[in-house]
């Protein structure tokens, strides 16, 4: 119909209509720029976030978390890390419509919105210790997510390869053991050994429930993409 109408071929009318779908896909360089632009983020605020919490008794003894709550100081360095995490993850929420589209977009948003609630809430209700493991245990999977897209992106796909196959094992080893099975247990278990439950507890950990439930479905996109390059 189209090709009777146009007076071109059925050929002509197929090669137009690829090179119209081609011109909506993002092109490499900016897929390229986007990954960097994370890649430095996330590893700037890893090595920034273990330089506030390593010195810390309660990095070592999560007990340590809840002693003297609420009434506990919080220091300049914390203060920083909260703004920085927080005013990164607002951004991130309002450039995904201008970023590269991915399957998972409606998990991307459900993800960023889940943070800064938690962020902000854990700022007001002084969580701030738990807040800072939290965040430092997110930020020390994710650079390495974003160095395998830009080696992908550049050409190099046995390094991408290795590279993603190591972003999956610490992904799996922080997001599916170390936060529920340690930091959950930190904020679920401990608390209720010094005061009873109110309302910002049942919040905080249902938040917390969201983002282990993403990461349970993103660890079973990460495992099938690991398994085809092992």
């Amino acid at each position: 119909m189209l090709s009777k109408k146009s007076g071109c071929t059925v050929r002509q009318v197929e090669r137009w209509f690829r090179r119209r779908r081609n011109q909506d896909r993002p092109s490499t360089l900016k897929k390229f720029r986007e990954a960097s632009w994370r890649f430095t983020f996330y590893l700037i605020a890893f090595i920034a976030g273990m330089a506030v919490i390593v010195d810390k008794p309660w990095f070592y003894d999560l007990r340590e978390v809840w002693k003297g709550y609420p009434i506990q100081s919080m220091l300049p360095s914390q203060y920083w890390y909260y703004m920085i995490e927080l005013s990164f993850y607002w951004s991130l929420l309002f450039s995904i419509a201008s970023d590269v589209k991915r399957k998972d977009f409606k998990e991307q948003i459900i993800h960023h919105v889940a943070t800064i609630i938690l962020i902000s809430f854990s700022w007001f209700a002084n969580y701030i210790r738990a807040g800072t493991l939290i965040m430092a245990l997110h930020d020390s999977s994710d650079y390495l997510l974003e160095s395998a897209k830009m080696f992908n992106y550049a050409g190099w796909r046995n390094t991408c390869n290795n590279i993603f196959i190591v972003f999956a094992a610490v992904f799996i080893v922080t997001r599916l053991v170390i936060l529920p099975f340690w930091i959950m247990h930190c904020t679920v278990v401990y608390p209720l050994d010094l005061y009873p439950a109110f309302f910002g507890y049942y919040f905080f950990n249902f938040m917390m429930a969201v983002l282990q439930s993403l990461h349970v479905f993103w660890a079973y996109l990460i495992i099938r993409m690991a398994q085809k390059f092992i």
